[in-house]
């Protein structure tokens, strides 16, 4: 909920707290729940007395020292009976449970029973004395397994379990109950275990608990009785929907605990209802949850308790939500008038866009977990193992899917990754390609699962428990938390409606920086259309020659002897990569294209394997000791810092000029259909101003004789990727040549830190657990150290050239902290792959909003 401007200043907070409209309260000191509580006081619904006690008490009732007790229970009088329940500063952290109907005894028993009911006041007083001695005493559950709850010496049996255990009689002093209780709860929130949990959902090491103490109302007893919770949205969709349930003679949650014996709310023909059995009741409901929605800006869920026909409001809580449902409730709270646009906006985290757009596990659905790995692209997907890319192909002719599963993937693997449901890798990172290829196509993917044995010929794979999966075996890849789960747990599908499109309209109206997509086939560019991209920030053309009839010509070029051979054989592959290009052209529509040139090793072309080799041989009509000799001919050491990138285009210089002739005639042709075409081509792992130069001759010289040819002018614009820390120190120099630089910090993060990003995943858990790295540098940026040579490369580009066009295409593009940092460093846009562009779309939004409007973020 929105903070209160009250919690900018903390007060100074007494140990004990009456809840009251004018109380000092504030979540960071007393805890959500405490300050939720007392805001259903300020709007005068019959909320239960109410004591707070702060993190700084419970923190010290954890270390021995007790709050005085005859204070804490002089607000209830001397015959109520209370409640405790935790209150963290974020209910998401979790916190120990609630325990109900202290102060019971046999005195008040005997009272209860006059005023309730034997049957009413034996359950009070048999719930209490098992929660007090399983979670207080820390009894063991089974001793209460053979006491039938509704038996007629269920108390006493109860009593007497409990004083066989503890060899003494159960308390009967309600200030020795609350003390134990408190004890209990505060000790249970600062023990390891709890810390652990909570620290995983993020919460701090120093997270604080507080309680909050108060009196029952008890639900049970004469007249209509009962308890229950009410919200008015479903928590899946965020569709209005009046949903909860109701159970007559009840406390706490047993309703939701029930199903089978509970009602229903409003009237509904699969049973019983609220509405239809007390409408007053459920009228009374319904206005004070409408009251909450209205004047707490936020959809609410309200526990509460019926007492003789009366309704206390003993609790209000943020409704739990998917991604789909959180966007449809901001959405309608603002189109109702209730928050701003721009408030509407800030509710969403960017992240949470992945679960709409791709397939999740369903977050209730039983999970049998084989391993885990990184989670390298969102979304889940269910398919039988394979093990090759002409399996996975195999598998999707017949209609199956199918979970690729390799060592690490290649550009060969491309066709298989397209035809498989989900990727499983054993080694890499999140910019290895696997992760990038996954998440440029929407695959769900994990990446790093070095806990599994791989046993790629043999067609098995070997569970940490033992477990093995043979080819053909069901799996679940969730690309979201990096699990490999057995079988087919239940999912929940991809939803884009209505309310996405409109909080996506109202982003793009306030955002302040560029979003494109990266791009490199047809497909990927009509995703990136569909998800209202502003152009191709990169186009990888190399994953244009991996189809069959394209890679047998490129090992062709690739054995060619001479500058005349090559050309002849990218002669034949020009007219394909010319229609590529104009089919991209054609779906953009006038919105730029970046194509990067030819940036890979040739080896990567190649067969690796002896089959492969005699393969190729017999394609190129070649002696087998030729393809051997050439293959290890063009073997480095290390070919991502090789024979690649510029270095490739100005040794082989048919390649360059191939692909620049193929982008000026596709632009030619394009633009005679449509808008005109201003294509950006883009020279890859740049290094020195002469290879700019370099280039920029032979591009224009290309583009000289295409005007020739043809009859026909067109623009098109050169730039650069910087992916070398040189080329970001250097950029002084380049920028005058070009027209763009574009950041590639996927390389550039490699290069910087001098750490191969396909093996990093092996070791990087480890590093951001030890406090080496504040968090894997392939997946946030490194804002001090790479982001520096952006800083510096953007600062002394501009100097050099002020029009230069500035932008991040690494995959760093479209996460929240790279497009706050590239708003701060004056950068036009930022491309990331099409499935991310909605979050980068929000997340620059939320950044711009924040800046310039000043809304906080929920």
């Amino acid at each position: 909920m929105q903070h209160d401007p009250e919690n900018t200043e903390i007060p100074e907070i007494p140990e004990i707290t009456v809840i009251t409209p004018t109380a000092k309260l504030a979540t960071q000191t007393h805890g959500g729940r405490a300050k939720c509580l007392q805001r259903l006081v300020r709007l005068d619904l019959p909320v239960p007395q109410t004591v707070a006690l702060s993190f700084d008490e419970v923190h010290a009732i954890a270390a021995g020292e007790m709050p005085d007790l005859q204070a804490l229970l002089a607000p209830f009088g001397e015959d109520a009976l209370l409640c405790v329940r935790p209150s963290s500063e974020d209910p998401d952290w979790g916190g120990p449970g609630a325990v109900l109907n202290i102060g019971i005894n046999d005195a008040r028993y005997v009272d209860l029973c006059e005023q309730l009911g034997r049957e009413a006041a034996t359950s009070i007083y048999l719930r209490f004395v098992q929660a007090y001695a399983i979670h207080v005493a820390r009894l063991d559950p089974d001793m209460f397994d053979h006491i039938l709850p509704d038996g007629p010496d269920a108390l006493s049996e109860a009593l007497r379990a409990y004083e066989d255990e503890t060899e003494e009689a159960f308390p009967q002093d309600p200030a020795v109950q609350l003390s134990e209780v408190l004890r209990s709860m505060a000790r249970a929130w600062e023990g390891t275990t709890a810390r652990l949990l909570r620290q995983a959902k993020g919460a701090p090491a120093d997270a604080g608990l507080g309680l909050v103490v108060q009196e029952m109302a008890h639900g049970l007893g004469l007249g209509e009785c009962g308890s229950g919770v009410i919200q008015l949205v479903n928590s899946k969709t965020g569709a209005p929907q009046i949903t909860g349930r109701y159970l007559s003679q009840s406390q706490g949650r047993d309703a939701l605990l029930d199903r089978s014996a509970s009602m229903y709310l409003e009237t509904d023909d699969r049973g019983p209802s609220l509405q239809a059995q007390s409408p007053e009741l459920f009228e009374q409901l319904l206005e004070h949850t409408r009251l909450m929605r209205r004047r707490l800006r936020e959809e609410m869920q309200a526990e509460f308790t019926v007492e003789n026909g009366r309704v206390h409001i003993l609790d209000g809580v943020r409704v739990a939500r998917t991604a789909r449902a959180a966007v449809r409730i901001a959405v309608s709270l603002a189109e109702d008038g209730i928050i701003p646009r721009e408030e509407a906006l800030t509710r969403i985290d960017p992240r949470s866009m992945n679960e709409l757009l791709h397939r999740q596990v369903a977050p209730d659905a039983a999970r049998d977990t084989l391993a885990t790995g990184i989670a390298a692209s969102p979304g889940a997907a269910t398919g039988r193992i394979v093990f090759s890319a002409d399996e996975a192909q195999a598998s999707a002719a017949r209609g199956e899917a199918c979970v690729l599963v390799r060592r690490e993937t290649s550009p060969e693997d491309i066709r298989g990754m397209h035809a498989a449901a989900a990727v499983l890798t054993e080694r890499g990172g999140m910019t290895s390609h696997a992760a990038v290829i996954a998440r440029g196509i929407g695959l769900p993917c994990v990446v790093g699962a070095s806990d599994i044995k791989f046993h790629i010929r043999e067609k098995r794979l070997v569970a940490p428990d033992g477990r093995e999966l043979q080819a053909g075996d069901m799996v679940t890849i969730d690309g979201s938390n990096g699990e490999v789960l057995w079988g087919e747990p239940l999912m929940l599908e991809a939803a884009q409606d209505d309310a996405f499109r409109q909080l996506m309209t109202w982003a793009d109206a306030v955002r302040d920086i560029g979003v494109r997509a990266n791009a490199d086939t047809p497909a990927d560019a009509q995703t990136a259309k569909n998800f209202a991209a502003e152009g191709i920030g990169l186009c990888r053309t190399e994953h244009m020659f991996f189809e069959a009839d394209r890679l047998t010509v490129m090992r062709e070029m690739i054995f060619a002897d001479t500058s005349p051979d090559r050309a002849a054989a990218l002669e034949r592959l020009l007219p394909m990569q010319r229609a590529d290009f104009i089919e991209l052209f054609r779906i953009m529509q006038g919105l730029p294209v970046c194509i990067r040139l030819f940036d890979p090793p040739l080896h990567e072309f190649l067969p690796s394997d002896r089959a492969g080799h005699r393969e190729l041989a017999e394609a190129l009509d070649l002696p087998l000791s030729d393809v051997t000799r050439r293959v290890e001919a063009l073997s480095e050491y290390n070919p991502m810092l090789g024979m690649r990138g510029v270095r490739l285009g100005i040794t082989v210089p048919e390649i360059y000029d191939m692909q620049a002739r193929a982008i000026f005639e596709a632009t030619i042709e394009a633009s005679e259909e449509g808008d005109p075409v201003v294509p950006e081509i883009m020279i890859p792992l740049v290094s020195a101003k002469r290879e700019v130069e370099l280039v920029k001759t032979r591009v224009d010289a290309v583009a000289a004789a295409v005007r020739n040819e043809k009859g026909q002018d067109f623009d098109y614009r050169l730039g650069v990727m910087v992916e070398t820390p040189r080329a970001a120190l250097k950029a002084g120099e380049i920028a005058p040549h070009t027209a763009f630089l574009s950041f590639g910090t996927n390389d550039l993060t490699q290069m910087t830190y001098g750490l191969s990003r396909d093996d990093a995943g092996r070791f990087m858990s480890a590093y951001v657990q030890q406090g080496v790295f504040p968090e894997d540098p392939f997946h946030d940026l490194d804002t001090e150290g790479v982001g520096e040579l952006l800083e510096i490369g953007a600062k002394r580009g501009r100097d050099a050239r002020p029009d230069l066009v500035l932008s991040i295409c690494g995959e760093h593009g479209g996460s929240p902290e790279s497009i706050a940092f590239s708003r701060a460093a004056g950068f036009n846009y930022v491309s990331c792959s099409p499935f991310r562009v909605p979050v980068a779309r929000l997340a620059a939004a939320q950044f711009a909003v924040l800046e310039t409007v000043g809304v906080r973020k929920i």
